[in-house]
């Protein structure tokens, strides 16, 4: 696990040795299987992610073309905010690095200047918790490469990752995915899934059903509300299907005032 950590000693407290509700193996095997496939055939997909390995540049290439770009370092401006690239680890749905050595989070400066807003929100009222970020800046290249390795048929990729031809808000550098971590500890505080859960629990649009049904508590949704008070007070709007995605502007408004980043 690659964990940068400014401002603060902080060690990361990790789960190990169990298999939490919300799992990134449950996650993609569910997902296939709810869209019919088979579960032959779902845990057939799910290994053939874990199998393929890609790099996406050479040592320090990836970091130098962002700041070509103009894109800033999100810990630059926020100091105190932790990051763990998880695109640079296997700890995502692919089950493989495609970062390499990028272990900082980039975005677009004006939107690095809302998430520091969102950071002085969230020690106005919760001075006890910090932002963990896991994506930032997704570059086109990227995406294409979870695009291409993705073994499956094109009506059920977009459930997983942008169509690279069209790009996403992440490919712009004006989305960001996150939670909120302990200051004392870097542990994460519990929102009910884990990152990278494709699957209701994960939804904010269905928190109410999922309540309903067990399958998540209060206290997540109570945690989960925690983030989203200081990012839409920030200006950042979240989306239905992921309580970690949250986004500056508008494909719209992205696209006049930015260029993706390739």
């Amino acid at each position: 696990m690659k964990l940068r950590l400014t401002g603060y000693c902080l060690a990361l407290v990790t789960l190990l040795g169990c298999q939490r509700p919300g799992s990134t193996e449950d996650s993609t095997r569910d997902v296939a299987v709810r869209e019919g496939f088979p579960i032959e055939k779902a845990d057939s997909v799910h290994m053939n992610i874990l199998a393929r390995t890609d790099t996406v540049d050479e040592p320090g290439e990836l970091e130098k073309s962002l700041q070509d770009a103009g894109l800033v370092n999100v810990q630059d401006i926020i100091p105190e905010a932790l990051v763990e690239l998880k695109y640079s680890t296997t700890d995502n749905f692919f089950g493989k690095d495609v970062y390499g050595d990028l272990t900082d989070a980039y975005l677009q400066p004006e939107v690095a200047d809302k998430l520091k807003k969102a950071y002085e929100l969230l020690q106005q009222n919760y001075p006890e918790l910090t932002l963990l970020i896991y994506d930032g800046v997704r570059p086109r290249r990227v995406q294409q490469i979870l695009w291409d390795n993705l073994d499956k048929p094109d009506s059920i990729k977009p459930l997983y990752v942008a169509d690279p031809k069209k790009g996403s808000l992440h490919n712009y550098g004006v989305a960001v995915d996150l939670t909120l971590a302990e200051k004392a500890t870097g542990q994460t505080v519990d929102m009910g899934t884990t990152y990278d859960y494709f699957g209701y629990p994960a939804y904010p649009d269905r928190e109410d059903q999922m309540l309903r049904e067990g399958k998540i508590l209060q206290a997540h949704v109570a945690n989960r509300e925690k983030l989203r008070q200081v990012m839409n007070g920030a200006g950042f709007t979240g989306i239905g299907s992921e309580w970690w995605h949250f986004n500056a502007f508008t494909l719209k408004e992205a696209a006049a005032k930015y260029g993706i980043v390739e």
